[in-house]
């Protein structure tokens, strides 16, 4: 039995070239595409490449930061092949894009742009540099008939998901998410890992922090947030492995 690996960088744009490196490692194949250029507005959730691993791989397992956990979990309850998601920092809605004021879906399924929680134009942050995570709790107050249908149904994933989440995160609050995507889930296998001090971004054994990306607070520190990747490791190797 082999295991593909469908590896999804966060908003940042970058792929993430390094772990992939240790995933390969490990004894997976991965693929680590750059899955947006310059604006994350409709991307075709069929334009990731899962035909290309289910092709030489017994196993598929979708490993995703951010936005690109976003993308993971969507896979993951639309495509049957996907037998494991491992989401870091990870979300419990679709969220949009924003361009000249207005907002479209960050991803599409057979031509039809998903259900999305707008963004409250009005709102800003008040530090520097800027924290979003407050942001992202308000606008789930603020809609709550969009919210409720911009959920991510993680419970129609039948597979094994393996949530990541730092108590320190700044971009949005992970671990609420990732609490509320394992609620959901009831008895499907599920495990949450959290690291209070860890923030948007832990750093696995032998990976570089990345610093690529708009200029924001993310939290944590590399130390926490290395201490993290360390601990979460063996978890992720029992994933991969299957």
């Amino acid at each position: 039995m082999t295991t593909g690996v469908l590896l999804l960088h966060g908003s940042s744009g970058t792929p993430d070239v390094g772990r992939a490196h240790i995933l390969q490692a490990a004894g997976c194949e991965v693929l680590a595409p750059r899955w947006f250029d310059e604006r994350i507005s409709e991307i075709p959730l069929e334009s990731f490449p899962v035909d290309e691993l289910a092709s030489r791989h017994d196993r598929i397992v979708v490993m995703g930061s951010s936005r690109g956990a976003e993308a993971a979990l969507l896979l993951g309850t639309l495509d049957l092949r996907i037998d494991a998601v491992i989401g870091q920092a990870p979300a419990t809605h679709v969220w949009p894009w924003i361009e000249d004021d207005v907002q479209t879906s960050a991803w599409t399924w057979r031509g039809q742009p998903l259900p999305f929680v707008p963004f409250d134009l009005g709102w800003e942050p008040d530090d520097d540099p800027p924290s979003y995570v407050d942001g992202y709790r308000q606008r789930l107050r603020l809609f709550p008939a969009e919210a409720e249908a911009a959920q991510i149904p993680a419970e129609r994933f039948r597979g094994e998901l393996l949530l990541l989440a730092g108590g320190d995160d700044k971009v949005w609050p992970s671990t609420e998410f990732a609490e509320q995507l394992a609620a959901r889930r009831g008895s499907l296998v599920t495990e949450v890992l959290v690291s209070e001090e860890a923030g948007h971004r832990l750093i696995l054994p032998g990976e570089q922090p990345k610093n690529a990306g708009q200029r924001m607070a993310r939290g944590g520190s590399d130390d926490a947030d290395r201490a993290f990747g360390v601990r979460v490791w063996p978890r992720i190797l029992r994933v991969l492995e299957g």
